[in-house]
C-alpha cells in the first residue's frame, strides 16, 4: 500500500516537472507563436496520453465504468496521477500568462486538483473517474486545433473549415 502511494506521489512530482519542461521546449521550438499557442499543444499532448491511459485502464469492455464505485486499480490510480500533474502544472503555468489570471480558470483547476486527490486518497470511484476524464479530453485536442490552426495562418482555409466542422457546435 505505501509503495503505491509513493509511486503515486512520484508519478505527480515527476509528471510536473515533465510538464513544466515540455512546456518550455515548444515554447523555444514555436517562439513566434503565442504563450497560449504553446499550452494549447501541451493540453493537446496531455490529452492525447490521458484518453489513452484512461482507454488501457478500462477492466470490463462490456461495462467500461464497472465495477461502480469500487476499490481503485493501480492502472486507474495512475492515470488520476498523471493527469493531477497537468493539472497542477496548467495552474503554475497559467500565472506566468502576460494576460490577467482568470479566477474561473483557477477555480476550475483548484477543484479538479481537490478531485484527484480525493480520488487518489480514498482510492475509490477509480472507474467512473477515468471514464470522466476520458469523456472530457477526448474533445480537447479538437478545441485546441481550431486555435492552433488559426494562429498558424489557416483562419479561411479548408483545413479549418473541416476542424469547425468536427467539433460539437455546443464547444465552439
Amino acid at each position: 500500500m505505501e509503495e503505491e502511494y509513493i509511486r503515486l506521489i512520484s508519478i505527480t512530482t515527476i509528471g510536473v516537472i515533465s510538464w513544466g519542461l515540455i512546456f518550455i521546449l515548444v515554447r523555444r521550438i514555436f517562439s513566434s507563436y503565442s504563450f497560449d499557442f504553446s499550452t494549447r499543444i501541451v493540453s493537446t499532448l496531455h490529452a492525447t496520453i490521458a484518453v489513452t491511459l484512461a482507454t488501457l485502464s478500462i477492466q470490463d469492455w462490456s461495462c467500461p465504468v464497472c465495477p461502480i464505485a469500487s476499490t481503485s486499480s493501480l492502472r486507474q490510480m495512475e492515470t488520476l496521477a498523471f493527469s493531477l500533474s497537468y493539472m497542477i502544472y496548467d495552474l503554475i503555468c497559467s500565472h506566468f500568462d502576460d494576460q490577467v489570471l482568470s479566477i474561473d480558470n483557477a477555480v476550475h483547476h483548484s477543484v479538479c486538483i481537490l478531485g484527484f486527490v480525493a480520488g487518489l486518497f480514498y482510492q475509490k470511484c477509480g472507474s467512473e473517474m477515468v471514464a470522466a476524464i476520458w469523456i472530457t479530453e477526448i474533445s480537447s485536442p479538437f478545441l485546441h486545433l481550431r486555435e492552433i490552426l488559426k494562429e498558424i495562418g489557416c483562419r479561411d482555409t479548408d483545413l479549418n473549415l473541416a476542424a469547425d466542422l468536427i467539433i460539437p457546435s455546443s464547444s465552439r
